[in-house]
């Protein structure tokens, strides 16, 4: 089974962040800029909350607040971190249980990398499609002696 740390290594590590005084305009900014659907809010190299495209629909569009907006009246603060180590059906099981699209990963209480949900569903679909052509092999002969 993959971990964490094979998606970290596929995908990459970097971690975008902003603090919890810029607005919402700047995390929507990175956020299109970079293609991803979910920034960390940071203060003193310290998570403190992360903003999703989920939350502008729900706290920012719903709740008519303006992109001016501090982060700190709109980002999600009880945030779920996953390790390195833990596996994606770990990571899969605890974003279905909390309702939850995005993982901060963290080393040594270090953010390492985020993950998301679809970065789970590619590497599920890819391990499937390995063990398919695998079983094909198999079943066919093919690289295999008899």
């Amino acid at each position: 089974m993959k971990t964490v740390s094979d998606i970290l290594k596929s995908k990459g590590n970097a971690v975008y962040s902003i603090t919890p005084n810029n607005t919402v305009l700047d995390a929507l900014k990175i956020m299109a800029e970079k293609g991803i659907g979910a920034i960390l809010v940071m203060e003193g190299g310290e998570v403190c909350g992360i903003f999703s495209e989920r939350d502008y629909a729900r706290r920012v569009i719903l709740q008519r607040k303006t992109e001016a907006t501090p982060i700190r009246e709109v980002m999600t603060e009880d945030i779920y971190f996953v390790h390195p180590e833990q596996t994606v059906d770990e990571c899969m099981a605890q974003m279905t249980d909390k309702h939850i699209r995005h993982l901060p990963v963290v080393e040594d209480e270090v953010v390492v990398g985020v993950i998301s949900i679809g970065d789970l569903v590619k590497t599920i679909t890819e391990d499937q499609a390995d063990l398919i052509r695998n079983l094909e092999d198999y079943i066919m002969g093919r690289g295999y002696n008899h």
